[in-house]
């Protein structure tokens, strides 16, 4: 399946890759984000149908930057050293689909659970979204390194935008299935301590399409085989020594600067998108829709809820086309200047759901949302691949998510709160700091990110400390 391999002076090159070779890695992808589109726009519903107060959902969304925070560098460590008939990443894209798909099925139907083992509803859904969560872990990073793997890397930002753009399709799907069940006649409204049947059956679809995509990319994609690695990096890829889980500290300390001032901006970015995803139910059901902080359980609220799906669909629709312009603007003005660009349009788009009203006006502000998701979702890898070996990229993706998860585990922590004592349980206000954090974002980008043309030296340097 692949193009001719190339040879330089130090050794063989990666081949590009044609468009279908880059689709086909990358379509379990779409089952994944589809899976995580449907956790999004329904968690903070199940868990306010089967009990829980605005002021603790953060708490209960901590679930997934902390299985994120442990999983993903330890899969990526675990893929960086596996070699299996089946391939270096698609044996964790298998088990954590298949894990993944049992926790959708079991995440809406806790309520149920509970009845045959006399649990705690609210409990058994905090459960089973960790189950979730960690399968997502254990599918999600795998796809990040094999884009590393598989791409040169002048090829990474068209890599990263091609996931982008099947994130994207997953995540409709995912966010406008509960809508689209309801127009179909499934009931919308969840009886007090059960979750609405739309909901249900919407999980029960993204598990079937979640285990298809994930087999798609297993039987149409190829990978490298050590030799091959072996020989792209001049035989530095060939391991002088056994492996061990303590290296991941070893690598933890020897990140690179420009990884480093990556995840500064990364904080800032996922700080907003922890804040969007937790509380735009309750800011809509509030502030739009006019509730009570009390009220989870009404047709209103149900109805906010299936809008915040449709708002969340709308940012990922707008994500896809903007996906497609990633490279030619990257090309024109520079990475990290696209990336400030869409960080500046992802702020305004936050902080202008205050300002507007009117519900059918609101996918206004999903468009620059979706602007800076699409860039989120690749700039940031397209510059990092830049920098990091290729012995090396499934430990150092896993390490990067650091910079994802713990801006997620401070505002868990503190968000519910905040919100509570600070802003009367309404939620919209904190929405808007999740826009300032945004743009604080786009100003760290722009000032301490180096330009591909500033980092040639820094690079020859750093690669030099990394721990082989």
């Amino acid at each position: 399946m692949m193009n001719s391999v190339q040879k330089t002076s130090s050794g063989r090159i990666k081949p590009n890759l044609s468009m279908p070779q880059i689709i086909n890695m990358s379509m379990g992808f779409l089952g994944i984000q589809m899976a995580f589109g449907l956790q999004n726009g329904n968690a903070s519903r199940i868990l306010a149908n089967l009990g829980a107060d605005v002021h603790e959902l953060s708490w209960f969304w901590l679930v997934a930057p902390v299985t994120g925070l442990i999983v993903q560098p330890i899969i990526g460590h675990m893929g960086d050293n596996t070699w299996s008939p089946l391939g270096r990443r698609k044996p964790y894209f298998l088990i954590g689909a298949v894990l993944c798909a049992i926790g959708l099925i079991l995440l809406p139907n806790a309520a149920t659970v509970t009845h045959l083992f006399a649990a705690n509803a609210l409990l058994l859904a905090v459960l089973f979204l960790a189950m979730m969560d960690a399968s997502v872990n254990v599918a999600m990073e795998p796809f990040r390194a094999l884009v590393g793997d598989m791409l040169p890397k002048h090829q990474g930002t068209l890599g990263f935008s091609v996931q982008t753009i099947l994130i994207g399709i997953g995540a409709v799907v995912g966010s406008y299935i509960p809508g689209i069940l309801t127009s179909m006649g499934v009931s919308n409204e969840a009886p007090e301590g059960f979750v609405a049947d739309n909901v249900i059956y919407s999980f029960y679809v993204g598990a079937g399409i979640l285990l298809l995509t994930i087999l798609y990319t297993i039987f149409t994609t190829k990978e490298y085989s050590p030799e091959e690695f072996a020989a792209f990096e001049d035989g530095k890829e060939a391991p002088q020594e056994p492996s061990k889980f303590a290296d991941i500290f070893k690598d933890f300390t020897g990140i690179p600067l420009q990884m480093k001032k990556l995840g500064a901006v990364q904080f800032f970015s996922w700080f907003a998108l922890f804040t969007m995803w937790v509380f735009t139910t309750s800011a809509l059901a509030t502030h739009h829709f006019g509730l009570s902080p009390e009220d989870t359980h009404s047709k209103a609220f149900n109805n906010a809820g299936d809008l915040t799906g449709k708002l969340f669909g709308m940012y990922n629709l707008w994500a896809i086309p903007f996906a497609f312009l990633l490279t030619p603007i990257a090309k024109k003005i520079g990475k990290k200047q696209t990336h400030a660009l869409a960080l500046l349009c992802g702020g305004v788009g936050l902080i202008s759901m205050y300002f507007i009203k009117d519900t059918n006006l609101l996918w206004i502000s999903m468009i620059g949302l979706g602007f800076a998701w699409a860039s989120i979702l690749a700039m940031p890898y397209a510059m990092l691949i830049e920098v990091i070996p290729q012995r090396k990229m499934g430990v150092y993706m896993g390490i990067f998510n650091f910079f994802i998860v713990i801006p997620q585990i401070i505002n868990g922590l503190f968000g519910g709160p905040i919100v509570s004592n600070f802003f009367g349980n309404r939620a919209i206000d904190y929405i808007v700091v999740g826009g300032v954090c945004m743009l604080i974002g786009a100003i760290v980008t722009m000032i301490f990110v180096k330009s591909e043309d500033e980092m040639p030296k820094e690079i020859e340097g750093e690669i030099k400390q990394v721990h082989f």
